[in-house]
C-alpha cells in the first residue's frame, strides 16, 4: 500500500508541476508576460459590485446615459500611441471625457471642438480625435491653437438627441468653436427598430430605452424578460466572483481554468443582455416614462423616408442654432459596411458582415433614404455636409471590427483625415487664414 501510495503521490506531483508549466506557457502566449511578475487585469461588473441593477440612467433631456464614473476601456488594438490610456471614465454628464461639463476656456488660444453622434462618434472621440487634431494643425489657422475635443457622443444616440444636446449646452453657457456631428447609421438602423417595437422613430433607441423603462416600471416586464433579467444578474455575480478569485490566485495552472470560466461567464452575460434588449415588453399605459407611439403609420419603405426627413431637419436646426452664435458646424454621414462598394477580405467579412445582424436591413434600406433627404433638403448647399459613405471603399486594410458599424484604428484614422479635409473647406474663420 505504501508503495502504491508513493507512486500516486509522485505522479500527482509530476502532473501538478507539468500543469503549472503548461499554465505558465499559455499565460505567456496570452499576455507576453510571466505569470508571477504580472497579473492580467479583470473587469468586474461595477453596478453589481455596488448592489445596483444598472450603471445607466435616464437623463430628463437626453435619454439613456451612463452614471458618472462609469469605466470605459480602450482595447490595445485601438490605442493610437503607447502612452494612450487604457481606461477612461464618464464625467458628470455621463460622457467619456477627462473633464466635467460645461468646459470653460482658460486661454484665448483654446479652440473647443465638440463631437456628437452615437457610439461611432463616442469611439471616434477617443480613437480618432487626436488624428483629427493633428490633421487640422497642418492648417495655418489651427497651428497655434490648443484644440480641446469635447465629446458629446453616446452609444445609441440619434437625432434629435444631438440637436437637444447642443441646445441644452448652449443654454447653460457652453461655447463651441466647431461642432462635428457624425451620424446617420443609428437614425436608420435604430429608428426602424423603434417603429417595429411600437414607439416613434424620433424617440431614443428602443434598444437602450426599453430596458431602463423595464427597471422603472415592472408592469412592462413579460415573463420572458423577467427570467432574462434574473439570468443577467446571475451571470454578473458569477463574473465578479471569478474576477475576485483571479486577483487572489497564485498558481498559473489554476489561473488557466479560472480565466476560461471568467470568459465563459462574461460571454453568457453579454449574450443574455443582448437577448433581453431584443425581447418585446408589455405596453403600459400607466408607465411613468411615456415614449411616444408612432406619430404616423408607415410601411417598411416609408418609415425610412420619415426617419431621413427628420434627420435632415434636425441637422439644419443644429446649423441654425450654431450659426446664429458664430459657431461652425460640420455634418458627417458615417460610412457603414451594409452600404458600400467595398470589397471585403475573407477575414474582415467574417467579422463585419452578418445576415443575422439586427442592423443590416435598416442600414441597407435607410442609407439611400438619407442621401435622398440630404438632396431634397439641400444639405450640401446649406451646411457643410460630408458624405463619408465611400471613404473606405478602396482601403485594403481591415476597417470594421464588428457586424454593426464600428471601426478599427485604421478606419478611425481614415475618417479623421476625411473630416479634417472637410473642415478646412467648410465655412469658418480658418477660410481667411491661408
Amino acid at each position: 500500500m505504501r508503495r502504491a501510495l508513493a507512486i500516486v503521490l509522485v505522479n500527482l506531483a509530476v502532473f501538478l508541476v507539468l500543469a503549472e508549466l503548461l499554465g505558465l506557457l499559455l499565460y505567456y502566449e496570452d499576455t507576453g508576460r510571466l505569470f508571477y511578475l504580472y497579473r492580467k487585469p479583470y473587469e468586474i461588473v461595477r453596478e453589481t459590485g455596488e448592489h445596483r441593477l444598472t450603471a445607466d440612467g435616464l437623463h430628463p433631456y437626453f435619454g439613456p446615459t451612463h452614471a458618472p464614473g462609469t469605466p470605459f476601456d480602450i482595447p490595445e488594438s485601438l490605442r493610437d500611441s503607447p502612452t494612450a490610456p487604457a481606461r477612461l471614465q464618464t464625467n458628470n454628464f455621463g460622457f467619456v471625457a477627462p473633464f466635467d461639463y460645461p468646459f470653460v476656456k482658460t486661454r484665448d488660444d483654446q479652440f473647443v471642438l465638440a463631437i456628437t453622434g452615437g457610439s461611432v462618434g463616442a469611439w471616434f472621440c477617443q480613437v480618432g480625435a487626436r488624428r483629427l487634431i493633428d490633421d487640422l494643425k497642418t492648417h495655418a489657422f489651427f497651428r497655434g491653437r490648443d484644440i480641446v475635443p469635447m465629446c458629446l457622443a453616446h452609444e445609441g444616440y440619434k437625432q434629435p438627441q444631438q440637436l437637444l444636446l447642443i441646445a441644452y449646452f448652449l443654454s447653460v453657457g457652453q461655447t463651441f468653436d466647431l461642432v462635428v456631428n457624425i451620424d446617420g447609421f443609428n437614425e436608420v438602423a435604430l429608428g426602424s427598430l423603434n417603429e417595429q417595437r411600437g414607439i416613434d422613430s424620433s424617440m431614443p433607441s428602443v434598444m437602450h430605452l426599453e430596458p431602463l423603462i423595464n427597471l422603472v416600471d415592472r408592469a412592462t416586464l413579460t415573463p420572458d424578460k423577467l427570467a432574462s433579467l434574473a439570468a443577467i444578474e446571475t451571470y454578473k455575480a458569477r463574473v465578479n466572483r471569478l474576477a475576485e478569485r483571479l486577483k487572489t490566485n497564485r498558481l498559473a495552472s489554476v489561473h488557466f481554468v479560472l480565466d476560461r470560466l471568467y470568459r465563459s461567464a462574461r460571454t453568457s452575460y453579454q449574450t443574455e443582455s443582448g437577448r433581453f434588449s431584443n425581447l418585446a415588453s408589455n405596453p403600459s399605459a400607466t408607465s411613468l416614462i411615456l415614449a411616444t407611439p408612432p406619430i404616423k403609420t408607415h410601411d417598411k419603405t416609408t418609415v425610412f423616408d420619415a426617419v431621413a426627413s427628420a434627420w435632415a431637419n434636425a441637422s439644419l436646426s443644429m446649423h441654425a442654432l450654431l450659426a446664429g452664435r458664430g459657431m461652425a458646424y460640420v455634418h458627417v454621414l458615417q460610412p457603414n459596411q451594409y452600404y458600400t462598394t467595398r470589397r471585403f477580405g475573407s477575414d474582415e467579412a467574417g467579422v463585419a458582415l452578418s445576415d443575422a445582424s439586427p442592423f443590416k436591413a435598416g442600414a441597407k434600406q435607410g442609407y439611400p433614404a438619407l442621401l435622398a433627404a440630404a438632396e431634397s433638403a439641400r444639405l450640401r448647399q446649406t451646411i457643410a455636409f460630408l458624405d463619408g459613405t465611400h471613404i473606405f471603399d478602396r482601403e485594403p486594410a481591415a476597417v470594421y471590427i464588428d457586424d454593426c458599424c464600428h471601426y478599427t484604428l485604421r478606419g478611425n484614422h481614415l475618417l479623421a483625415d476625411f473630416i479634417a479635409e472637410g473642415v478646412k473647406a467648410a465655412p469658418g474663420p480658418w477660410r481667411t487664414a491661408e
